[in-house]
C-alpha cells in the first residue's frame, strides 16, 4: 500500500503538481511575450510601409478601370486602356491599406527561402539572370478580356524606360523626372554600399574560429555606419570624421574578403539585401504615385474655403444674387449658346473669360454653366460678383433639372467629361522600351440629357472646363456639319477595332477613329431626330456594369457607338490636346491653336501642372478677388 505524505498526496503526485505549476508560468510568459511581439512587428512594418495606390480635379470622385485590351492590327499596335486613376472610396482605400501593410519579417523569410531554393539548384554562387523580371505587385495588373491568364507586363527599372514607369505609375513618372532634384549624397550612398557588403560578410566571419578580433572590428564599423546613416540624408549631414570611418571600413572589408568563407552564404545575403532594396524602392515609387494622385484629385483646403465663403455670402445677401438674365435670352436660338459642365469655379471662370475675351461679338454669347447642388450657390455668387464682357452667364442646377424630369433616362448624379489613359506599343517588340500614353476625354453620362435641357435650341457648343480659348471660335456656328450630329476633333491613335472586346456585338467600322471632347459643336435637331440619347441609354444598359466604377467606364464605348457615323471631323490643329500630360508640345503649336485642352492629370490650376503651359491658363484667371486672397487661393 502506497504511503501518503502531508496533505494526503503521494510523492509522485506532488512532483507532478510541481511540474504543472512550473509549466503554467512558462506558458503565461510565452503568451505575454508573443502578445508584445506581434504589435511590435506590426508597428515596425507600419513604419516602413505605407498604403500604396494610384495614379484636385473634381471631375471624378471614384476609380473606374478598364481591363487590358490586346488586339493586333495592320500597324501591329497593342492598346492598353485604363481610366484616369481616381481616389477610391474610403472602403476601397482601407482594403488597399490592409493589403500593402506587409511585415518585413515575413518578406525576409520569403526572400531567404527563395535564395535557399536557388542555391540548391546550382553548385556555384547564385547569379541573378539579366532576363529575369519580377511580376509587378501593382494593382494595375489586369486580366485581359477573353483570356484565362493574367496579362503580365515586363516591368523594368522605373527610371530606365518611359514604358514601364508611366504604364505602372501614370503621369507621376513624367512629373517626377521633370522635377527631380539632384541631391549631393554620393558619400551617403558609398556608406550604404559599404554597410551592405559588411552585413553580407559578418555572419560568415562570426562563425570562423580564431577571427573574434575581426568579428568585433567588423561589428563596431557596422554600428558606426548605421549610426551615421540614421542621422544623415545628404553629405552635409555627415560628421567631419566620415572619411576616416570609410577608410577603416574598407580595411575591415578587405580583411573579411581574404578569409575563406562560403561564397554561397555571402551571395545569398547580398541577394536578400538587393531584393529588399528593390522592393523598398518600388514601394516608395508606389507611395509617391499615391500621394501624387491625392494631390491631383482631392480638393485643397484653399479651394474648399473659397467655395464655403461664396456659399455663405450668397445666403447672407440674397438681394444681390438676382440673376441678370431674361428667360427669353436663355432659350433664344438666335444667340450663341455655350454649355459647360463643371464643379470647379476657377476652371470654368477661365474657360468663360478666355472665350469671351477672344470673341468679336460678346453681346450675342450666352454661356450655360451646369453644376451640382453642392456648388450651385457658390457658382451663382461668383458670376454675380464678376462679369465677363457683355456675355450672359446662366448657372443651372443639374439636380434641380433632374427632379423636373428632363428625360425618361436616369443617369444618376451629374457626371463630368470622362478621361481615359491610353497606352500603346508595338507587339513585335519583346521588351518595348517606349510606350506612348495619351488621355482620351469623352462626354459624361449627363451630357446626353442636353436635348431635354435645351428644348428650344438648335445648336450648342460644348466646352470642357479644362479648355482655354485663344481665338474667336464663333465660326463653328456657321459650320455645315453635312447632316452629322457632332463636330469635334478625332483621335486616330485609338480605333474602334482596338476596343472590339468591349464594344459587344454592335456593328461598326473597325477603322473608325475615336474622338475627343474639349470643343464640340452639337446639332441638337439632328440629335433629336436620330434619338442619340435613347441609343446611348440602350448601349449603357447592354454593357456590363456591376458597380459604379464599371458604370462610369461604360461612357467610353457608349460614346463611341452612339456617335458612330455621326461625327464631323474638325481640323486637328483647331484644338491643341495633351497639355495636362505631354511635356513635348512645341511652343508654336500652343501659340497657334485656337483652343488649348489640358486633358490629363496635370491640370493648370494644380501645383502639379506643367509650368510652361500654365501661363496660357493663368492670364485669364480672375484677379483682385477678396475671397481668393482670404483663402490663400493662388493657382
Amino acid at each position: 500500500m502506497k504511503g501518503y505524505g502531508p496533505g494526503g498526496l503521494s510523492a509522485a503526485a506532488q512532483q507532478a503538481a510541481k511540474r504543472r505549476w512550473k509549466g503554467q508560468p512558462a506558458a503565461v510568459f510565452a503568451l505575454v511575450f508573443f502578445s508584445l511581439l506581434v504589435p511590435l512587428v506590426f508597428l515596425l512594418g507600419l513604419q516602413n510601409r505605407f498604403p500604396s495606390g494610384y495614379l484636385a480635379d473634381v471631375r471624378s470622385q471614384q476609380e473606374s478601370n478598364f481591363d487590358t485590351y490586346r488586339n493586333v492590327t495592320l500597324e501591329q499596335e497593342q492598346i492598353s486602356l485604363k481610366d484616369v486613376l481616381h481616389v477610391p472610396p474610403p472602403e476601397e482605400l482601407s482594403k488597399r491599406i490592409k493589403e500593402t501593410l506587409v511585415s518585413p519579417t515575413s518578406q525576409l523569410k520569403n526572400y531567404s527561402s527563395q535564395a535557399r531554393g536557388d542555391e540548391l539548384k546550382s553548385n556555384g554562387p547564385v547569379k541573378r539572370h539579366a532576363g529575369a523580371s519580377k511580376e509587378p505587385s501593382s494593382p494595375n495588373t489586369k486580366i485581359g478580356v477573353g483570356d484565362s491568364k493574367p496579362s503580365h507586363d515586363i516591368v523594368m527599372s522605373v527610371y530606365e524606360t518611359d514604358r514601364s514607369c508611366e504604364h505602372e505609375f501614370g503621369s507621376y513618372c513624367l512629373w517626377s523626372r521633370k522635377h527631380r532634384r539632384v541631391m549631393k549624397d554620393s558619400i551617403v550612398k558609398r556608406l550604404k554600399d559599404q554597410l551592405f557588403v559588411a552585413r553580407a560578410y559578418y555572419p560568415s566571419i562570426a562563425k570562423i574560429q580564431g577571427k573574434e578580433t575581426l568579428t568585433r572590428e567588423l561589428k563596431l564599423n557596422i554600428q558606426d555606419h548605421e549610426r551615421m546613416l540614421s542621422e544623415a540624408v545628404s553629405d552635409l549631414d555627415l560628421p567631419p570624421l566620415v572619411g576616416k570611418k570609410i577608410a577603416n571600413m574598407d580595411k575591415v572589408i578587405a580583411k573579411a574578403k581574404s578569409c575563406p568563407v562560403d561564397c554561397n552564404n555571402v551571395d545569398r545575403k547580398l541577394r536578400q539585401i538587393l531584393d529588399l532594396t528593390e522592393d523598398e524602392a518600388h514601394f516608395h515609387m508606389k507611395q509617391s504615385a499615391f500621394l501624387y494622385q491625392l494631390g491631383v484629385q482631392t480638393m485643397s483646403k484653399t479651394f474648399h474655403c473659397l467655395l464655403m465663403r461664396l456659399t455663405v455670402e450668397f445666403f447672407k445677401s440674397p438681394a444681390s444674387n438676382v440673376e441678370h438674365i431674361s428667360a427669353s435670352k436663355s432659350v433664344n436660338p438666335s444667340y450663341l449658346h455655350y454649355v459647360i459642365f463643371s464643379r470647379n469655379i476657377l476652371a470654368v471662370s477661365v474657360t468663360i473669360n478666355s472665350t469671351v475675351t477672344n470673341s468679336k461679338e460678346s453681346d450675342s454669347i450666352v454661356i450655360h454653366v451646369i453644376t451640382d447642388k453642392q456648388n450651385f450657390y457658390s457658382m451663382k455668387h461668383w458670376f454675380v460678383r464678376h462679369s465677363y464682357g457683355n456675355a450672359t452667364v446662366h448657372i443651372m442646377n443639374f439636380d434641380e433639372l433632374k427632379s423636373n424630369h428632363v428625360s425618361n433616362l436616369d443617369f444618376g448624379e451629374m457626371s463630368m467629361p470622362e478621361e481615359f489613359r491610353i497606352s500603346s506599343h508595338a507587339t513585335s517588340q519583346q521588351t518595348p522600351l517606349q510606350m506612348g500614353t495619351k488621355y482620351l476625354s469623352v462626354f459624361g453620362h449627363s451630357h446626353f440629357l442636353l436635348p431635354d435641357m435645351f428644348k428650344n435650341l438648335k445648336k450648342v457648343v460644348i466646352l470642357d472646363d479644362d479648355v482655354v480659348v485663344q481665338k474667336d471660335i464663333s465660326f463653328l456656328w456657321n459650320l455645315d456639319l453635312g447632316g452629322k450630329v457632332i463636330g469635334t476633333t478625332e483621335f486616330c491613335g485609338v480605333k474602334l477595332g482596338h476596343l472590339k472586346s468591349n464594344l459587344g456585338t454592335a456593328v461598326y467600322d473597325s477603322n473608325a477613329c475615336a474622338w475627343m471632347s474639349g470643343v464640340s459643336i452639337i446639332d441638337l435637331e439632328k440629335w433629336r431626330e436620330l434619338d442619340i440619347t435613347g441609343v446611348y441609354g440602350r448601349i449603357v444598359d447592354q454593357l456590363k456594369q456591376e458597380n459604379e466604377a464599371q458604370w462610369r467606364a461604360t461612357a467610353l464605348p457608349a460614346n463611341l457607338l452612339a456617335f458612330h457615323g455621326h461625327i464631323y471631323a474638325l481640323d486637328n490643329t483647331l484644338v491643341q490636346q495633351g497639355l495636362g500630360h505631354d511635356y513635348e508640345v512645341s511652343e508654336d503649336s500652343v501659340k497657334n491653336a485656337a483652343a488649348l485642352h489640358y486633358n490629363g492629370n496635370m491640370k493648370p490650376w494644380l501645383d502639379l501642372a506643367i509650368p510652361k503651359y500654365k501661363n496660357s491658363w493663368k492670364k485669364y484667371l480672375t484677379r483682385d478677388e477678396r475671397y481668393m486672397e482670404e483663402c490663400n487661393v493662388n493657382p
